[in-house]
């Protein structure tokens, strides 16, 4: 089933006015999620119009701050709570609180990303894919 929204608010749950007025167009490259968590962001597939970027995040690891410029398509494998913070190190979002949890492989929209990090508090890894819509700003 397609769908058109973030309906379990993992992407935009509690984003700082802060954080999110500052175009993605004006982060720094250095901050892309390849660039500053290469440990945890790997590139599947790009091209002109599309980068298509694998997350993997342990238990108990932390994703160093980085942004995702791009808005795009998520699909989450696999699920563990998480809490993102911002770049001065305010909890954004803990998935703890979330109503439910994602259903997993099911395709949803994911805006981009201002700096942030990211926590998995759960007992097993966290892995998704975004495809990333270059252009789409």
């Amino acid at each position: 089933m397609a769908q058109t929204a973030d309906p379990y608010n993992v992407a935009t749950e509690n984003m700082t006015l802060a954080a999110s007025h500052i175009p993605p167009g004006s982060w720094p490259d250095s901050l892309d999620a390849l660039i500053a968590a290469p440990r945890h962001h790997s590139l599947v597939f790009e091209n002109e119009r599309v980068r298509v970027v694998e997350t993997q995040l342990p238990p108990g690891e932390i994703v160093p701050v980085h942004a995702h410029r791009w808005p795009c398509v998520l699909l989450i494998h696999t699920w563990s709570d998480l809490l993102r913070r911002d770049a001065e190190g305010t909890i954004l979002l803990d998935t703890r609180q979330l109503p439910q949890k994602p259903i997993l492989d099911e395709p949803q929209w994911q805006p981009p990303l201002p700096p942030h990090s990211l926590e998995n508090i759960g007992s097993v890894g966290f892995s998704a894919v975004q495809i990333e819509i270059k252009g789409a700003l």
